[in-house]
């Protein structure tokens, strides 16, 4: 709402510099320029706690994740460390910086040592459980003051990163004591850094006003924020989450780095694979027992058994199996690595930026493609490679599926695997290329212009190639053709069900299916959730949220080929579709019926008594609407209130009138 939720005076009119929650005490910590510390209730701004803590102005504070501990660094060049379990006494003063001191970060890998940066040019880190107030060691290269450190989160990467009035950000191995790189770009002082606790990214906030993102791995400089708010002070991450929140002279922007859709692949047969940072786990759907499948309701999360399976040296990006499932590939950093989907054995790797995978039956042999940054797209066979070209054109993205898909900001241009042939052009431009398992159908979802099914006619093109058809720059006509249009859906995700069913979550979170080109809803989800995949022995759909919780909804395969059937009126399909639907759905049955004008076969089919009533009044049965009015009225329980009838028989009743 971005509405101000709670306001208390600190120092007026003097700055308050740093101030800090400490949520395991409810509790806020601020140090302004009267050179106190001030402790708060959190929930009714009550001060707890003043604190004459230093003789010059409080630069930063820290709070220790789990001892009572907080660290507070001034401009009198001393750091001190507060235990508030000792009525917020002084258990030790660090002396030995020249300047002021700026900051101090704790070390989350150990957190009896600590780092502290000061206008001397110096980075010094200390320890707390030696009993010396002497600093370990110095990490010095910075030609200027350094105003901002941060260590970085990751396990194995005992790195740490600082930023000065020098204009440069360094990053540095600790435990050689050696500086590994200088960024350098800003034009300004450097007044925040920090790793961010998942991506592989390093962000610096300068008083030039912009915010630098870089590679936490290459250094390369991924991009340059300005939002022309002056300048810019601090920066801080939402953990769990890709928001990240830029302090500025001029106001506060919250930002969203990247995309929150979990980088993950579910094969048909029930394995999915995801990524956690560089970490790659497993789980399989099969594994599950089939009474806690059976209990589960719609939107509940499915209890999985998940295996580590090890580490990558990229940072995964997008990740997807392998047709056969044997294999999956994972793609980042410009690089791509095919693993074995049991053992996490490296079968083939090498240099882009995508990956993706042809069809089963598309061509013959294992067919995948991979696009450089340069827009050179490279074509392999069976781990091999069998060619590559670049198009005529400037490359956005490329799709897999039973042909290569190319994207540009104009249109799509469909390609053979195996000839590598332009087979057709179109002017959409698809967020999303989802074929059926068959391959005579796909979506093409788009930003804007909603969700589009053609219908892909593999035999006349294969007649046409062979009969030498001249392809020009827009393909062959034959190739596509429209069968449905979804114009108002923004497709987020998605996957087939059978050959002409598909299932998809819209921008406004709705699950829906898509049977014979008529729309049904499954399900409102409460928060934003990426489809995985569909298995028919379970009757389900499996879902995935940004926290990596997969998500079940149920949809039975009889039901979908049953509906379809009717939708394309083969009532005889559909006859022999309904043997095989649960007797639990067939309400839901005949409420499709009854959607579809299909009302006396929806009275044949359903349970509900009151549904039976609607049903038999809107065909003017009143005989049969009289008996069930009879058979409602004999249920209640002796000493009811029979009134609570009068109702339906007044309806019965009504339409006696009208008729």
């Amino acid at each position: 709402t971005q509405a101000l939720v709670k306001q208390v005076e600190v120092s007026a009119p003097l700055p308050v510099r740093c101030a800090k929650f400490i949520p395991r005490k409810q509790w806020i910590i601020a140090g302004s320029d009267d050179m106190n510390l001030r402790v708060y209730n959190q929930n009714t701004l009550e001060k707890i706690k003043t604190i004459e803590a230093h003789g010059d102005y409080i630069r930063y504070l820290a709070v220790h994740s789990t001892l009572p501990y907080v660290l507070s660094c001034s401009d009198d060049m001393t750091i001190k460390l507060w235990d508030w379990d000792k009525n917020w006494a002084c258990v030790a003063t660090y002396e030995g910086h020249a300047h002021y001191v700026m900051m101090v970060q704790w070390n989350p890998k150990d957190m009896n040592i600590f780092a502290s940066a000061s206008l001397d040019r110096s980075i010094k880190v200390w320890g707390v459980t030696s009993g010396s107030t002497t600093p370990h060691f110095s990490l010095t290269g910075h030609t200027r003051g350094v105003n901002c450190i941060e260590y970085s989160p990751s396990k194995d990467k005992p790195y740490l990163v600082s930023g000065g009035d020098d204009k440069t950000v360094r990053v540095w191995d600790y435990q050689t004591r050696q500086c590994l790189q200088v960024l350098s770009g800003h034009t300004a002082n450097i007044s925040s850094v920090l790793f961010h606790p998942t991506l592989p990214v390093i962000l610096s906030g300068s008083e030039d006003g912009t915010c630098r993102i870089w590679h936490a791995t290459t250094y390369r400089l991924e991009t340059t924020l300005n939002y022309l708010l002056e300048r810019l002070w601090s920066i801080a991450c939402l953990p769990g989450t890709n928001d990240v929140a830029l302090g500025f002279d001029e106001g506060t922007m919250v930002i969203q780095l990247g995309s929150e859709e979990p980088v993950a692949s579910m094969h048909a047969g029930g394995k999915i694979v995801w990524a956690r940072g560089n970490e790659i786990q497993t789980a399989n759907l099969r594994q599950v027992d089939d009474h806690v499948l059976d209990t589960l309701g719609d939107g509940e999360m499915v209890p999985l058994s998940v295996k580590d399976m090890g580490s990558t040296e990229v940072f995964p990006q997008t990740i997807c199996h392998h047709p056969n499932g044997r294999l999956f590939a994972v793609c980042g950093d410009d690089e791509w690595i095919v693993f074995t989907a049991q053992a996490l054995r490296n079968k083939a790797f090498g240099s882009g930026c995508e990956f993706v995978w042809a069809a089963s039956g598309a061509a013959s042999g294992t067919y995948y493609a991979t696009r450089e940054a340069s827009g050179r797209i490279t074509i392999y066979k069976d781990f091999v490679e069998e060619t590559s070209f670049k198009p005529p054109f400037p490359v956005d993205e490329i799709f897999g599926g039973y042909l290569l898909c190319v994207k540009t900001s104009d249109f799509v241009c469909f390609y053979d695997w195996s000839s590598s042939r332009l087979i057709r052009r179109i002017d959409v431009v698809p967020t999303a290329v989802i074929w059926s398992d068959s391959g005579d159908l796909l979506v093409l979802a788009t930003e804007e212009d909603g969700a589009f099914v053609l219908h892909y006619d593999k035999d006349s093109v294969v007649a046409a190639i062979a009969g030498g058809a001249d392809l020009d720059d827009e393909g062959l006509e034959i190739a596509f053709d429209p069968t449905y249009e979804l114009p108002n859906e923004k497709v987020m995700s998605g996957t087939w069900c059978g050959d002409d069913s598909f299932v998809y979550i819209s921008s406004n979170q709705k699950l829906c299916c898509l049977i014979a080109g008529q729309t049904e809803v499954i399900a409102h989800t409460d928060r934003p959730l990426y489809v995985l995949g569909y298995m028919p022995e379970h009757g389900k759909v499996y879902c995935m949220d940004r926290d990596y919780n997969v998500i079940s909804y149920g949809l039975s395969l009889a039901l979908i080929q049953y509906e379809s059937a009717v939708v394309r009126q083969d009532f005889a399909a559909a006859e022999q579709c309904f043997a095989a639907i649960p007797e639990s759905l067939h309400n839901k049955v005949a409420r499709f019926l009854e959607g579809q004008g299909h009302v006396r076969e929806a009275l044949e089919i359903t349970t509900d008594k009151d549904h039976k009533l609607d049903l038999a009044l809107n065909l003017g049965d009143l005989q049969l609407a009289g008996e069930i009015v009879g058979e409602l009225t004999a249920q209640l329980p002796a000493g009811a209130d029979r009134s609570i009838n009068y109702s339906k028989w007044k309806q019965v009743g009504d339409q006696a009138l009208k008729q």
